[in-house]
C-alpha cells in the first residue's frame, strides 16, 4: 500500500515536470521564432546595402552606361540674367514598392535642397561633374526648447549635426545613408554639369509615412544666446547647425525619358 502511492506520488511529480519542461520548450521555441522574424527583417536591409555595395565596389559606372552623351550634361532650363536655380532634370529607371532608382541631371547652380529620408536607406553616386554636398543628423535626445526666452521662430528649430560639407567630383565613391546615420538629409548645388544616380530603399509613400519634408539651415551661431550654445561650444571638434522645416517648400524638377539598356524584371 505505502509503494502504491509512493509510484503514484512519482508519476504525479514526473508528469508535472513534463509539463513544465514542455512549456519552457514552447516558450524557448517562440523567441527563436520572434528573434528569427527579427533577423530576418535585418537581413533584408543587409541584402540592400550588400547588393548595393558590390555593385558600386569598384565606382566603375559612367554616364555611358546609361547612354548619356555631353550634350545632355550642359542642359539648362534658365534663361539669361535669371537670378532662379535653373531646373533640374529627374530620369526613372526603375520604381517599386521595395526600392527606386533614378538620375538627377544638374546644370551648373542646379540645386537638389535639403530634404529628408525617414525609415530609408539611401545609396548616392556622382557620375559626372563637381557638385557641393551638404548632409545632416539629428542630435538625438536633445531639449532643443531649453532657452523658454527664445522667440517661436527659433523654437522650431531642431538642432543638427553636420555630416559632410565638401565639394565632390566625378569619379567618387558612392556614398550611403541611413533612417538615422549617414546624413540622412541632404542638399546639394552644382558646381558644373552633374549626373547623380540615387538609389532608395523603400521609396517615398506617403501611405506609408515617408513623407519628404524639406529644411532650410541656419548657423550655430545663429541662436547665440541659447543654453545648447553654451554646452556645445565646449566640443570645438564638431559642426553644428539649426534646422527648420519649411511647409511651403516645392522642388520642382523636369521629366526625363530613360533611353538606357532595358530592365528585365
Amino acid at each position: 500500500m505505502n509503494i502504491g502511492k509512493i509510484l503514484l506520488s512519482k508519476r504525479s511529480v514526473s508528469g508535472h515536470n513534463s509539463s513544465n519542461i514542455s512549456k519552457k520548450r514552447k516558450k524557448k521555441k517562440k523567441k527563436m521564432e520572434l528573434e528569427k522574424r527579427k533577423s530576418s527583417r535585418e537581413d533584408m536591409v543587409q541584402k540592400l546595402y550588400d547588393t548595393c555595395k558590390q555593385i558600386f565596389a569598384n565606382d566603375s559606372l559612367e554616364p555611358k552606361d546609361f547612354k548619356f552623351t555631353a550634350p545632355s550634361l550642359e542642359f539648362s532650363s534658365t534663361n539669361p540674367g535669371t537670378v532662379e536655380a535653373p531646373l533640374v532634370t529627374y530620369i526613372k529607371i526603375h520604381e517599386c514598392n521595395k526600392f527606386s532608382i533614378g538620375i538627377f541631371c544638374l546644370p551648373p547652380s542646379g540645386v537638389i535642397p535639403l530634404h529628408n529620408h525617414p525609415g530609408m536607406t539611401v545609396f548616392c553616386k556622382l557620375l559626372a561633374g563637381t557638385m557641393h554636398t551638404t548632409s545632416y543628423d539629428w542630435v538625438q535626445n536633445h531639449n532643443h526648447q531649453a532657452n523658454h526666452d527664445r522667440g517661436q521662430h527659433e523654437s522650431r528649430m531642431r538642432l543638427a549635426k553636420v555630416h559632410v560639407d565638401d565639394d565632390f567630383s566625378a569619379p567618387c565613391k558612392s556614398s550611403v545613408l541611413f533612417p538615422e546615420s549617414g546624413g540622412n538629409m541632404h542638399c546639394f548645388k552644382a558646381i558644373t554639369p552633374c549626373i547623380l544616380l540615387d538609389v532608395l530603399g523603400p521609396p517615398y509613400s506617403e501611405a506609408e509615412g515617408r513623407h519628404c519634408t524639406y529644411y532650410q539651415h541656419y548657423s550655430y551661431d545663429h541662436i547665440s544666446l541659447s543654453d545648447v550654445n553654451k554646452e556645445m561650444k565646449e566640443d570645438e571638434e564638431r559642426s553644428y547647425a539649426w534646422l527648420e522645416e519649411r511647409k511651403d517648400e516645392q522642388f520642382v524638377v523636369l521629366g526625363g525619358t530613360y533611353d538606357g539598356p532595358t530592365i528585365k524584371l
